[in-house]
């Protein structure tokens, strides 16, 4: 009702086209630090927002009241905002061709954990217990957490697409300290999911993360040097995001990107593919519809190494004179995986085929150049040798190109972690400037 009554008064005011969104968001969070609350919140907000074109003006405007009066306002203030807007001839709503008119409802993304505060605060306590307890050498931590968030939106637009859903989106985090003779490591682990009922225990995440702290444990500084670097697969997904960044709608039509005009092109090597799937039950990127209503799809985005496709929004796709790829608001339950890979490429099997190198498991910074692909960013992990885990190292940093790192790609290991949208397993990039002492 409040989205229709959003689209009349658009339509009254003389607005060529209109989008409506309506939005309510829900949730609670706790965190607890040895075994004591630090913080707890809860969260509840709505929003209604409008999207005026006229003739290439657009106007946006949004409230948290939905009185009628208040409603009525909103529409008149983006509607005054267009009229004193740069005319765009790419701007407006998509074709009706492309909008999902019978969307699906069989995703299931919504699963509500009515839990209380005080359920919270145990599990949280839980988790921190697990990682003090793991070993003597843990004594302090930053706290664990726990964050419960639940969501439900409706859209709709005067070409007549309708449609909305709701979603979840559950999470258990914990960042330990070791300490031993004097030094201190920090690190974290967590566990995300639409289904609380999916996540790992915590008294596992506490566990794992105490495990991770403690073997940075005596961590040392290496030369500079040029080696094999393997990227750890919750790691590894930023070079997926980085990849998409570069073939994503904006940075295309802007000319920002170092993978300009490669579509058709080899960027991976011939065993690499790179999926796509919207229609995954109960994953963090699975949707009925992108985020302006248009009908979304499986596809390969890289198939043996060359890109088959964009990631488009109705209006950079009409800046590149190409069609939307559904991709509005973002990709959807992507996975990059090597076809050489026959469930054989174990992390240990990884270690072994890059023999000595660097196996990277935090990065620190935001050192990468999309124009030109030039990546630097600090780094921490541990010096491979021989196939096995020689000792940690920290104080680094890893430089390369990303198009010749994605040319160089050895192999993508079975180890497959989801982080978000993204699925990647261990990542073997040939070789890479390490910069240390």
């Amino acid at each position: 009702m409040i989205a229709q009554n959003m689209l009349d008064f658009a339509h009254k005011s003389g607005a060529v086209q209109a989008s409506v969104d309506i939005t309510e968001d829900y949730g609670f969070s706790a965190q607890v630090r040895l075994g004591q609350l630090e913080t707890s919140e809860s969260s509840r907000e709505k929003s209604a927002s409008v999207t005026i074109y006229n003739s290439g003006r657009k106007g946006f405007a949004e409230t948290s009241n939905f009185e009628l009066d208040a409603i009525r306002q909103t529409v008149l203030k983006a509607k005054d905002i267009a009229n004193f807007t740069k005319p765009d001839k790419f701007s407006g709503l998509p074709d009706k061709k492309d909008l999902e008119f019978r969307p699906r409802n069989d995703l299931q993304l919504y699963y509500p954990w009515n839990i209380t505060i005080k359920d919270a605060i145990n599990i949280a306590a839980r988790c921190e217990d697990s990682a003090l307890k793991t070993d003597k050498h843990i004594k302090n931590s930053e706290g664990a957490a726990i964050t419960i968030h639940h969501s439900n939106f409706f859209s709709a637009n005067s070409l007549g697409f309708e449609g909305g859903y709701k979603q979840s989106r559950h999470t258990i985090s914990i960042a330990p300290i070791a300490a031993r003779n004097g030094e201190m490591e920090r690190d974290y682990w967590y566990s995300s999911d639409r289904n609380y009922d999916k996540l790992a225990s915590p008294e596992d995440i506490g566990r794992h993360a105490a495990q991770r702290a403690l073997s940075r444990i005596g961590s040392q500084r290496i030369s500079t040097c040029k080696s094999p670097v393997l990227f750890d697969a919750p790691i590894a997904a930023s070079l997926l995001g980085s990849f998409v960044q570069a073939i994503s709608g904006s940075s295309l039509y802007k000319n920002l990107t170092f993978l300009d005009k490669r579509l058709g092109t080899k960027v991976f090597p011939e065993s690499i593919c790179i999926d796509e799937n919207p229609f995954l039950t109960g994953e963090m990127g699975s949707a009925p519809f992108d985020d302006e209503g248009v009908k979304v799809r499986p596809r390969l985005v890289v198939e043996n190494g060359v890109v088959n496709g964009y990631f488009l929004s109705s209006y950079s796709a009409r800046r590149l004179n190409m069609e939307s790829t559904g991709n509005a608001g973002g990709s959807h339950n992507l996975r990059i995986f090597d076809k050489n890979n026959v469930d054989k490429r174990t992390l240990t099997e990884m270690f072994r085929l890059m023999g000595n190198g660097l196996f990277v498991t935090e990065l620190m910074g935001q050192g990468i150049n999309m124009i030109t692909g030039d990546y630097s960013r600090g780094a921490s992990g541990f010096w491979i040798q021989n196939g096995k885990i020689a000792f940690p190292v920290y104080e680094i940093t890893i430089a390369g190109n990303l198009l010749e790192m994605f040319q160089n790609i050895v192999a993508i290991g079975n180890d497959e972690y989801r982080k978000g949208a993204k699925t990647t397993g261990s990542i073997l990039i040939e070789i890479m400037t390490i910069g240390g002492k």
